[in-house]
Parts: structure tokens; C-alpha cells; sequence
């Protein structure tokens, strides 16, 4: 197929070559559409199960008049059916185990070898639980949760931090390859979330220090466009800061990554620092102001939204 083809949720981007696999794809939200996408696109055969059917269904139609082949299942035990490797990215630990687990489960449906790599953000609890499951029935499973964003997803440029065994990993990655620029082994099972958990503490403390940073050179009169080129060339510099700062100060809050979801990702790092005895008080206040931002309506905005909770003028 032309894997240079423009869809609405994928940017081109160019592929290694990589022997055609039998892939199912799991949750087809802002990250897992594009995902999902990009294995099509580099010539994998993909079945895509989505709990509201009907994106299941545009997604096959959209990517099979790409040429791809493509198909849409019911259940996510019909999905994973003769499937190599089954990838899923869903909202939350209880939609993991709703995917996963039961009669209608992915698990359920994978033949014997198989390997499910879950992308959802989650806890290292669920990652060990869902392993032991795995192993029980003569699978393999990774965590392997994402991070970059929708925009990271759509242009196949996601960082992704897994937890499993080394000979699982080397199997899946030529596989990943397809939407992450970096897919990295950080330990045993679990520890693909617990990295994850690190990566929301540093965006938590940065976006709001990038919020009072903004609403300061506001207050003050300062031009906003040019404070951050000066500043962005120096030690203050930051994703956030060179993707997120120009739409901050214009109130823009429409991109992908939703405070909703954020909470729920501090919420996992909370418990998880009870549980090793980490103190993280900035990431817990931080925690508390997104919760101002959603008694503003703010949960679909994305976590730059930190910035509407103080006075500007």
C-alpha cells in the first residue's frame, strides 16, 4: 500500500521495512486512532475493536479505501483471534481488565505466544495482575504506556516506556516502530508505568511553573511572542514551553491531553508515592489546582489550562 497516504488522524511519515504481522488494536481514542493507524499504514494487518462500534467501523473504512488491510471486530476476543501481537490503549485500570479479561476478553482470544502490550496510562498493580494472567494462560504481556501527546500519535513520534521481559520486548518493537521514535525497556513488568508515573510528575511542576511564568509577563505588560524566543534559548527552555507557552496567553486549551485524564494520572502517582514512601508535594498541589481548573468546566481542556486559575490581565 502507499504508506505516504493522508488520513485524517495520521501525519506521512516514511516506515522501516518490517515483515507484515497479524495485529489487533484495542481502543481507538485521540492516541489509539492514530496508533492504530500507523500499523496499517506500514503494511500490518490490523483488527480494531473500539467499545463505541461505530469508530471501529469508520476507522477500517477509512484506512481500507488507503489500501490497508483492515477490518473491525465486536468483541475484543474477536479482534485478538489469530492475532501475533494484540496492542490496546483504554481510559483507565478498570477498562484494562473490561478489554482483557473475562469471556469476551482479548485474552481469551489469543492464541498461544501471543503478546498483548498495553499503551494505557495504568498502574503497576494492574500491569502485574494482568501478567500473571498472561503467563497463566500461555501469553506474554508489556506495559508500555506512551507519552508526546495526540500530536505525538498522529505524526508517529511517541516515546514509550515498557515493563516485561527482554526477548517480549525485542519481539514487539520492529512492530512499535511504526508510531514511537523511542521504545525503551525500562524493567521488569510494571516498570513501564512506574516510569510513566515520573514522566507526569516533571509535566505537572513544569506546566505550572510555565502558567505563573505567563501570567506573570502578562501582569507585567511584557510581550509575550518575544519573551519566549528570548527565554526559550535558555536554561528555562521546554516542550511545554515551546509548544504550549504562545497558546496558553491566547487562552487556547484544545489540544488533546485533557485535565481529566491528567488527574487521573497524578491520581496514580499519589497512590503509588504512599506506596513507596516518596513525598511529592508540588505533583499533589498541582493535583489540587487541576481540580480548581475542572470547577472552571475545564475537563476536556488540555493540562495548559493550569493558566485560567490565576489573574491575568
Amino acid at each position: 500500500m502507499n504508506t505516504t497516504t493522508t488520513t485524517s488522524s495520521i501525519h506521512p511519515r516514511s516506515y522501516e521495512p518490517t515483515p507484515p504481522r497479524q495485529l489487533a488494536f484495542i481502543g481507538l481514542g485521540v492516541m489509539g486512532h492514530p496508533m492504530a493507524g500507523h500499523l496499517a499504514a506500514a503494511g500490518h494487518t490490523v483488527t480494531v475493536y473500539n467499545r463505541t462500534a461505530a469508530k471501529a467501523q469508520q476507522w477500517a473504512a477509512e484506512f481500507a479505501a488507503c489500501g490497508a488491510s483492515v477490518r473491525h471486530a465486536a468483541t475484543p476476543r474477536e479482534a485478538a483471534q489469530g492475532a501475533d501481537i494484540v496492542l490496546g490503549c483504554v481510559g483507565n485500570d478498570d477498562d484494562l481488565r473490561q478489554v482483557t479479561l473475562g469471556e469476551q476478553g482479548a485474552f481469551a482470544g489469543m492464541k498461544a505466544g501471543a503478546i498483548y502490550v498495553d499503551h494505557t496510562t495504568a498502574s503497576a498493580d494492574v500491569a502485574r495482575e494482568l501478567d500473571f494472567h498472561a503467563t497463566e494462560l500461555g501469553l506474554h504481556f508489556l506495559d508500555a504506556p506512551v507519552s508526546g501527546g495526540q500530536a505525538g500519535a498522529q505524526n508517529g513520534q511517541l516515546t514509550v516506556m515498557c515493563g516485561g521481559q527482554q526477548t517480549v520486548f525485542d519481539a514487539v518493537a520492529p512492530v512499535v516502530a511504526a508510531f514511537a521514535r523511542a521504545f525503551t525497556l525500562m524493567g521488569p513488568v510494571g516498570a513501564g508505568q512506574l516510569t510513566k508515573m515520573v514522566n507526569q510528575i516533571c509535566i505537572a511542576g513544569v506546566v505550572q511553573g510555565l502558567s505563573e511564568a505567563i501570567a506573570f509577563a502578562q501582569n507585567a505588560g511584557l510581550d509575550i511572542p518575544t519573551v519566549v524566543s528570548v527565554i526559550s534559548k535558555g536554561a528555562a527552555q521546554s516542550w511545554q514551553m515551546e509548544n504550549r507557552a504562545l497558546t496558553m496567553a491566547r487562552s487556547e486549551f484544545g489540544f488533546g491531553f485533557a485535565v481529566d485524564w491528567m488527574r487521573k494520572d497524578l491520581g496514580l502517582v499519589l497512590e503509588e508515592s504512599r506506596r513507596n514512601g516518596s513525598a511529592v508535594p508540588v505533583t499533589a498541589l498541582v493535583d489540587q489546582f487541576y481540580g480548581e481548573v475542572q470547577q472552571l468546566g475545564g475537563n476536556r481542556w488540555d493540562t495548559s489550562s493550569l493558566i485560567q486559575r490565576l489573574p491575568r490581565k
